[in-house]
């Protein structure tokens, strides 16, 4: 009887021990570390960044403009009745003047004439109105921190770039412009400087570039032509968009809700907000744009407008896709890859930062 007595308490301790084994072990695994594969606790990831390598979603909303302008123009002058009927001068890349579907087919048209001729004095102008008149840019700035001599001083060094990038295309690249090497390259020639050449009443130097050849009265005949009209329009709209956009963003205006996404590579490879190198807190006010800033963004306006007209009237469409892509590597050689390239951002900075 009294082994019976004991047996039952024995089997009665073990299933005390196995139920209390059972609940710690339950606890257990409610309470397991963070790090441990059976943890219940929900982790809150973090946030994701935009690749440092390309545009923000902002920009790439932007930056689809361009294509978009130029497909419609091509489009247009492709489904127009007035504009597919007009002759077209396949040498001088435009409608036959005398019948001119358009004012702005025409290219003594006052827009061009004061405007596109004279685009780069005019991105200039606007430029130089928003640096000198908004306060993020002041000596000192007006959110504090003695930052504004120094954003102003990266914003010329950024105009520098992008200025001198117009130069090596348009200009002068050590002799004759990127554009006339490469229509030279791909066969083209001046033929009425070629036939003058031969009967030795000019030198061989001037039909060399464009404003030679139209010096000489000849013309460019047989190699591609980038659309020197799309690559200034494209060019310095963008360039005035980044330069204004970014400040106000960062001020605080909301134009997709999430403010600066703009993301960099620090130096040790971390990939950091770009906020993350601003020594100062911009003011409310900085989100205006102000005087300088209306005048910069109505040049852009009027530079789309007269990307369109380009879209619509002038070049082929092969030639406005090599204006728009020559003037996209300037653009992202200056405000994209600074982003991941630490000590190019030490030079030139970020707009706004």
């Amino acid at each position: 009887m009294a082994e019976d007595q004991g047996s039952l308490r024995s089997r009665g301790a073990r299933m005390a021990g196995s139920s209390s084994g059972s609940r710690n072990g339950g606890d257990r695994a409610s309470t397991a570390s963070p790090s441990g594969p059976t943890t219940t606790q929900a982790s809150t990831p973090p946030a994701a960044r935009n690749s440092p390598f390309l545009p923000t979603p902002l920009e790439t909303v932007l930056l689809a403009v361009y294509p978009a302008i130029l497909i419609f123009g091509t489009l247009f002058s492709v489904l127009s009745p007035e504009t597919r009927g007009a002759p077209y001068d396949a040498v001088r890349q435009s409608h036959v003047q005398a019948y001119a579907p358009s004012y702005f087919a025409r290219k003594d048209n006052l827009f061009n004439v004061l405007f596109v001729k004279r685009g780069w004095l005019w991105i200039t102008g606007a430029f130089v109105a928003f640096v000198a008149t908004h306060p993020t840019h002041r000596i000192g700035g007006s959110g504090g921190g003695g930052d504004g001599g120094r954003m102003a001083a990266r914003a010329a060094a950024r105009w520098a770039l992008v200025t001198g990038w117009w130069i090596l295309v348009t200009q002068w690249c050590f002799g004759p412009p990127l554009i006339d090497r490469g229509f030279r390259f791909t066969g083209g020639r001046c033929e009425v400087a070629i036939d003058a050449v031969k009967a030795g009443e000019a030198g061989k130097e001037e039909f060399f570039t464009a404003a030679a050849c139209r010096t000489a009265g000849g013309n460019w005949s047989g190699g591609h032509d980038i659309s020197g009209h799309v690559f200034l329009l494209v060019l310095g709209s963008c360039f005035l968009v980044q330069e204004v956009v970014w400040v106000v963003v960062r001020a605080g205006l909301k134009i997709t809700g999430t403010g600066d996404d703009r993301a960099v590579v620090m130096a040790d490879g971390a990939v950091k907000g770009a906020g993350v190198e601003s020594g100062r807190t911009a003011a409310p006010h900085e989100r205006h744009l102000g005087l300088g800033g209306r005048f910069a963004l109505g040049v852009v306006g009027l530079s789309l407008w007269m990307l369109l007209m380009t879209a619509v009237y002038f070049h082929t469409w092969f030639e406005k896709l090599t204006g728009l892509l020559v003037a996209s590597v300037g653009v992202y050689a200056v405000y994209i890859l600074p982003r991941w390239v630490p000590a190019l951002r030490g030079i030139v900075g970020l707009p706004g930062i």
